[in-house]
């Protein structure tokens, strides 16, 4: 993986959805077909959280995770050794529970 993936992952892993979003956004642009799908998907949980936790709006977490799932229901259940399955169901948990916070979750090798 490159670097910018695992630094994205560290971001989203500590909480700093902003930054992890802004990280994936340049490599999002420069991708196509579903490459293009999964990094809009993660910047977009990423989105969600970062409005839900740090802006404190819910409604606009639930909607950047609508938007989220649209683009990763596109991707198959494993991406980038990501399981986009499980990532969809941590967001959702957090987007619930605000005391947990997610991981990209990375099967291993």
């Amino acid at each position: 993986m490159s670097e910018f993936w695992t630094k994205a992952q560290q971001l989203f892993a500590d909480g700093e959805y902003w930054e992890c979003h802004e990280v994936l956004e340049e490599v999002w642009l420069k991708s196509d077909d579903l490459h293009k799908e999964f990094y809009a998907g993660v910047i977009l949980c990423a989105a969600a959280l970062h409005k839900a936790r740090a802006m404190n709006s819910s409604r606009g977490g639930r909607r950047n995770y609508a938007k989220a799932l649209k683009h990763l229901a596109l991707v198959p259940d494993v991406f980038h050794d990501t399981d986009v399955r499980e990532l969809e169901a941590l967001v959702h948990q957090a987007l619930r529970d605000e005391s947990f916070f997610p991981a990209i979750p990375i099967l291993q090798k």
